[in-house]
């Protein structure tokens, strides 16, 4: 009964030397396990840091150009309305310079007095100014 015994504890240490044996392998393969994840936790932080300030930088730079658009629009109001102030300021104006433009296309004193409704003496001194003869 003895031998009995003795080969009962002798099985029951070596299966539970095997057990461990067993356990500390399978802890060893979670562990690298554990630190992939970490490396992985790691560089996801770095990403995540990295995209966040590039984000900051959008932002910074989004505003920056909303501020310029906005000053453009100022700037094209006010210059709208200077050119609306001058048109109709000089509304005879215009009509002189669409016989100079007409004059510098070629046209004749009697299509500018047409077109522009100035006085004939006037299409022609316009001619004669821009180098072109009657």
């Amino acid at each position: 009964m003895e031998n009995e015994l003795l080969i009962a504890a002798l099985f029951y240490g070596t299966a539970c030397l095997a057990l461990v044996l067993y356990l500390l392998k399978q802890l060893g393969k979670q562990r690298k396990k554990l630190d992939a994840l970490a490396t992985l936790v790691k560089d996801s932080q770095k990403q995540r840091d990295t995209l966040k300030k590039e984000l900051d930088e959008l932002r910074k730079g989004t505003i920056g150009v909303g501020r310029r658009v906005i000053d453009l629009e100022k700037k094209l109001k006010q210059n709208e309305a200077r050119i609306d102030e001058a048109a109709q300021e000089e509304p005879q104006s215009r009509l002189y310079t669409r016989a100079m433009k007409m004059v510098a296309l070629g046209a004749d004193v009697q299509e500018i007095v047409q077109e522009c409704e100035l006085p004939r003496a006037e299409a022609e001194l316009l001619i004669r100014l821009h180098g072109k003869s009657a």
